[in-house]
């Protein structure tokens, strides 16, 4: 039987992950592709042996090997980070190896070189697991939505952001006291500022807004705000009015440009996102022809995110035997398709806010704060102000019509400047009934 031969770069959570898929799907995947997916060999630094039951597969220290073996067809790098990985993929593309990746921090700021050095040298590069860990968002969005003018995508993609934001809203627990019980579960780093302040779910959203839209987004155009500033109060207002508050990616398809954005957003309990909850991750797409579709499912972890990596790896295998490399364009889009996006401006953003203004109960400081948002053009819907004790800093909470976030930014400002206001007044935005 003919053999797809894979080499493997990183053997740890997710690499040995991916090791235990190929070794326990063996034969069912040997009647799906007609080959043999055999992973020959292994490039890690800090092992010194594998398990047993992986007694025929080459361990190297030195990832050259993988790429100078001329009987591998597809190297997997699972090491992560910028370097030395972006350079291991360029190496084994230029050694007209065909690659797979887990490493969507690299592919969000270094994507765009990545896939034109594999276009050049005419290999594939697979990296469904990229986003949404075993949930098949990528192929979905490439193949299964072919045929669609992707109007918006949003989602939750954190699993760690919406743990600590579950954990919040059904206990009322505080932020820091949740992220130390993630960590000690092992759903959050023991550094946890890529997952709570938004950076890692707006790798995932630059990824797929380039295969939307066909324009190459990188990290840089994604505004990004995280969650660490959420309070139980926040989360207590928002089952007031309705809502719960979730980290949500968002992008709208406005015809010459796009929206870029990930922030903490209320979210109505009516909407199927505000559902999302745990460690689970649910990306929703608009498209002009299918409407809505929803993807939900477990966004990270050992198995999931290797069933995802193998799926790339029988993807290129399937290609190589019939000889059909680079059917599927990567990015779904021919790559001399493939622009420049022009992206919306956070100052142009308009949507309803929640505003949480912490002042001293004092006479007329609600008319003044009234009339500092009125000045602005920003008309408030309803008001929640929770007395205790004279002249003590009590909260008021302020939900506002569709707003431009320019006015708000500018209100902000002012309110935050008077004497009476105790703390820096908390904004967050409210999902709007068109998205």
């Amino acid at each position: 039987m003919k053999q797809i031969q894979v080499g493997l770069i990183g053997f740890g959570t997710v690499g040995s992950g991916l090791a235990e898929t190929l070794f326990e799907q063996k034969e069912r995947l040997q009647k799906k592709v007609g080959a043999e997916i055999v992973l020959s060999q292994v490039a890690d630094t800090s092992r010194k042996t594998l398990p047993k039951h992986f007694s025929g597969i080459t361990l190297t220290k030195d990832a050259n090997d993988i790429f100078t073996n001329p009987d591998i067809d597809i190297v997997v790098e699972l090491i992560g980070g910028l370097e030395p990985a972006r350079s291991f993929l360029l190496e084994a593309i230029k050694h007209g190896k065909h690659v797979v990746t887990a490493n969507k921090a690299l592919l969000s700021i270094h994507g765009k070189e990545i896939f034109e050095a594999a276009v050049a040298n005419n290999v594939e590069v697979g990296f469904e697991a990229s986003v949404g860990g075993g949930i098949p968002v990528i192929k979905s969005l490439k193949e299964g939505l072919v045929a669609n003018r992707i109007n918006s995508i949003m989602g939750i993609m954190n699993g760690t952001a919406n743990y600590i934001l579950t954990k919040m809203t059904d206990h009322g627990v505080p932020f820091a006291e949740v992220l130390k019980d993630a960590q000690e579960l092992g759903f959050a780093e023991a550094d946890p500022t890529y997952d709570v302040e938004g950076i890692d779910t707006a790798h995932k959203l630059a990824i797929l807004m380039t295969i939307a839209y066909g324009t190459y987004v990188h990290l840089d155009n994604i505004n990004t705000e995280g969650i660490s500033d959420i309070e139980p109060v926040d989360i207590e207002f928002a089952r007031e009015f309705g809502c719960r508050i979730k980290l949500l990616a968002i992008s709208h398809h406005h015809g010459d440009h796009v929206e870029a954005r990930v922030h903490p957003t209320m979210v109505p309990t009516s909407h199927m996102l505000a559902n999302i909850n745990g460690a689970y991750n649910a990306i929703h797409f608009n498209g002009d022809t299918v409407g809505n579709v929803l993807f939900y499912g477990l966004g990270a972890g050992k198995m999931p995110t290797g069933s995802a990596v193998a799926a790339d790896v029988v993807d290129i295998g399937r290609n190589i035997l019939c000889s059909s490399v680079n059917r599927v364009p990567a990015l779904s889009y021919l790559p001399e398709n493939i622009g420049t996006p022009k992206i919306t401006p956070m100052s142009k953003l308009t949507c309803p806010y929640y505003f949480r203004i912490t002042a001293l109960d004092h006479p007329g400081v609600l008319e003044t704060i009234a009339g500092i948002f009125n000045k602005h053009g920003i008309s408030i819907k309803s008001v929640i102000q929770k007395s205790r004790h004279q002249f003590d800093p009590v909260s008021i909470v302020l939900l506002s019509h569709t707003a431009n976030e320019e006015a708000v930014q500018n209100s902000i400002e002012e309110i935050n400047a008077l004497d009476v206001c105790t703390k820096k007044t908390v904004k967050i935005r409210i999902l709007s009934d068109k998205e």
